[in-house]
């Protein structure tokens, strides 16, 4: 069910040559808390920045497109809400200047319902000058809402996705997260993954993250741990540690150029992870 046709595969190989995706880049989707048990006032932050580092952060243009797709009532379809108008732009400090980003607050009565919510952020693409390329990373959270299980698993049709096969919200440390890259909706074999640890908590008063990381990496190779999806374009990775983790798919989305210059879509999706609490007794 998730083979492509040989001839797909080498096109979609082949290109994956030609345009060297950008590495460490990651645009973040902050929001405190993913498992709600009733709706609330949520806050987001839109950074464009390297996750475990906390720098340098990228100056972000309004992107064209944020939404969250959630699905009203079992056996109906999912409908997706706008939320472009709640956007505001803010300065986050980036080394020793201060760049663009968003922030956000979503009012509770649009969260109110229980179930899931996928927030998607659509980025106009980037030029990272550098490398002389663009990126345009397609960004997923997953927030719910009362414990009651909704859209999580479901695509949403995006140019580059990864679409979970665990609940983002609902993950104990130590457990295993997995989810499928897809490109177009199609799985892709073999692709490059990075995986990073946000190790840097927000200050959101003072718009920057805090100096003071909760990991010291002992070799850069820890920083962006890279992993590969299967034949099927399934991949699966512990998480050792509470806290966000991202993923970000790299180059698997189907436009390779934009405005003459090679254009990596990459596909990111966050997820929360939660410590277990400690035992409260022992059965006889």
């Amino acid at each position: 069910m998730f083979l492509r046709p040989l001839a797909v595969l080498l096109v979609t190989a082949m290109a994956s040559l030609v345009t060297a995706p950008a590495t460490a880049h990651f645009l973040v989707v902050h929001t405190p808390k993913t498992a709600l048990l009733r709706g609330e006032d949520l806050p987001f932050h839109l950074i464009f920045t390297h996750a475990f580092a906390g720098e340098p952060s990228m100056a972000m243009d309004k992107p064209e497109r944020f939404y969250f797709s959630r699905r009203p009532a079992a056996g109906e379809p999912s409908e997706e809400v706008d939320l472009l108008p709640y956007l505001q732009a803010i300065d986050w400090q980036s080394e020793d200047s201060r760049v663009p980003a968003w922030r956000a607050t979503i009012p509770r009565n649009l969260v109110r319902s229980l179930g899931d919510y996928q927030f998607v952020v659509e980025p106009a693409p980037y030029l990272e000058a550098g490398e002389d390329i663009y990126i345009q990373q397609f960004a997923k959270v997953m927030v719910n809402v009362g414990g009651v299980p909704g859209n999580w698993s479901e695509t949403l049709g995006l140019p580059a996705e990864i679409h979970a096969l665990n609940k983002p919200y609902a993950n104990w440390t130590s457990g295993v997260f997995r989810g499928v890259v897809l490109s177009d909706g199609v799985p892709v074999p073999f692709t490059q993954i990075e995986v990073e640890y946000l190790n840097h908590a927000l200050d959101v008063d003072n718009r920057r993250f805090e100096e003071q990381g909760q990991i010291t990496a002992p070799h850069p190779s820890l920083e962006a741990i890279v992993i590969l999806s299967n034949a099927q374009g399934e991949f699966s990775f512990a998480l050792p540690k509470a806290g966000w983790w991202g993923f970000a798919a790299l180059n698997v989305g189907p436009t390779k150029e934009h405005a003459g210059k090679p254009l990596s879509q990459d596909a990111i999706l966050w997820v929360q992870v939660t410590d277990l609490p400690p035992l409260t007794g022992t059965r006889p």
